[in-house]
């Protein structure tokens, strides 16, 4: 069973995730994470992230596997690089690359073969699993975004300057080649500017034991 979860950056996609799969017993993947592990790799390897050929010439040589939730590339546990400033100025040029978006889905989709999984993005709904069991749309306004992102305290950034930085990136998500940020038709919509993550948690659940009752039932 997939569970594909969509929404611009800083909405809340990857708390809701865990939340979801300590509650469902369900793998979560961060397709973001895959993308900032390559952005992070680059960056470490001096390649210019302009540089497309190079970027994708790098991302084909690289192996992808989650071990206890956390994401290693070529053996490597990357998690902790993956969310600081730098990582964060340059992910979304990256991730507009189309062929680094199939070596990424590829990837993602190996490693959903035969398991349960929630998976969380810009496209798993509409690109990467159209068919998922349950499809989600989480927005909030960029205002929330960015005060969300300000208080985690990773960033060095001011709060309007994170607030700039969220804007710029959902316009490269909406205006991809491939890949771009929609809603789809049949996703759930959940504004969550006025919700906690307990809420929101409370309304996907119950919106999968009524997916699953009806597959019971047929």
């Amino acid at each position: 069973m997939v569970i594909a979860i969509d929404g611009p950056a800083g909405v809340g996609k990857s708390t809701l995730s865990r939340q979801i799969a300590e509650k469902t017993g369900f793998l979560y993947l961060n397709s973001g994470n895959f993308y900032r592990a390559v952005t992070y790799l680059v960056l470490q390897e001096g390649i210019d992230p302009s540089d497309t050929k190079r970027v994708v010439s790098l991302a084909e040589n690289l192996e992808f596997n989650i071990k206890e939730g956390d994401l290693f590339v070529n053996g490597e546990n990357v998690e902790e690089f993956l969310h600081n400033d730098s990582v964060d100025a340059s992910v979304a040029q990256l991730s507009s690359i189309v062929p680094l978006r199939r070596i990424v889905n590829k990837a993602i989709h190996k490693i959903s073969e035969s398991l349960d999984i929630i998976v969380e993005g810009r496209d798993m709904t509409t690109v990467v699993f159209p068919d998922a069991d349950l499809k989600i749309f989480l927005d909030a306004s960029v205002e929330t975004r960015a005060r969300r992102r300000f208080e985690q305290g990773v960033s060095r950034m001011t709060l309007e300057e994170i607030k700039k930085a969220i804007e710029k990136r959902d316009e490269i998500d909406r205006n991809k080649k491939e890949g771009s940020l929609k809603i789809s038709s049949d996703a759930l919509y959940l504004d969550t500017s006025d919700l906690t993550i307990e809420q929101v948690c409370e309304k996907v659940i119950g919106t999968l034991r009524i997916i699953k009752n009806s597959t019971q039932e047929k």
